[in-house]
């Protein structure tokens, strides 16, 4: 019986070893000018739901694949965001959305309960099925994939692969200056302070949100619409 104790308490320390390891990665301080991987293994850690903290949810990581699975059993549903804050960076990673799908990858998150979502704040690149999405997403090129989310787009760039199919996506962020790529095209780019900027918002839905993108810096989001998105090789690189 001694033996057997030891054994188990020897594992106990072995696994709260590891554990405390993956969150002392993930906590890690990412030094400017390198990359750093947002995802640790086939861990969470580093994420939580918005306003909800590490609560059981719908995303999970299998094998560097992070995907939001509407046909998991247990969990809540919503939007994924860092632990950190990130103001002057790069971030690169890959996304598919099943047929007709819909998600978005967020910047400069503020999250606070006087905010019910994601969007409030955040500005939104927009992750979509041009071919299969709702009519008034395939109408509208703002909502297309690539875009600034309902406010701004280089439309003719907006050019992702078919459903089920792995695309690249690069947001950078850097002095007030955000440009998204979408498969190595630039979908969107603006000095989100100037006069220019703020006019193109006043006249888009979005002006609903008296604080989108009022915050310089913020917590990076994934969306969540309640069906299928993956993402791999989330990495991200902080510039001066």
């Amino acid at each position: 019986m001694r033996i057997l104790f030891n054994i188990l308490i020897i594992l106990m320390i072995s696994s709260c070893a590891q554990r405390d390891k993956k969150q002392a990665i993930a906590k890690q301080e990412h030094k400017v000018g390198e990359w750093n991987d947002l995802l640790i293994g086939d861990s969470l850690a580093g994420w939580h739901l918005y306003n909800a903290g590490n609560v059981v949810s719908k995303w999970k990581v299998d094998q560097g694949e992070l995907t939001c699975d509407p046909h998991k059993a247990d969990g809540i549903f919503g939007d994924l965001i860092t632990d950190d804050d990130y103001e002057d960076f790069e971030l690169a990673l890959e996304w598919k959305v099943n047929k007709g799908g819909n998600s978005g990858i967020l910047i400069n998150v503020k999250e606070d309960s006087a905010y019910a979502a994601t969007f409030a704040t955040g500005l939104e690149m927009q992750l979509l099925d041009n071919q299969y999405a709702e009519l008034r997403h395939q109408r509208d090129s703002t909502h297309w994939a690539g875009c600034l989310y309902s406010v701004d787009c280089l439309a003719e760039n907006s050019l992702p692969l078919p459903y089920g199919q792995w695309n690249k996506a690069r947001i950078v962020q850097q002095k007030g200056k955000v440009s998204f790529w979408l498969n190595e095209k630039l979908t969107f780019e603006r000095e989100i302070n100037s006069p220019a900027f703020q006019e193109l918002v006043s006249n888009s839905p979005i002006t609903a949100y008296p604080d989108f993108g009022k915050y310089p810096s913020g917590k990076i989001a994934l969306q969540n619409h309640t069906d299928s998105v993956s993402f791999r090789n989330i990495r991200i690189k902080q510039l001066l």
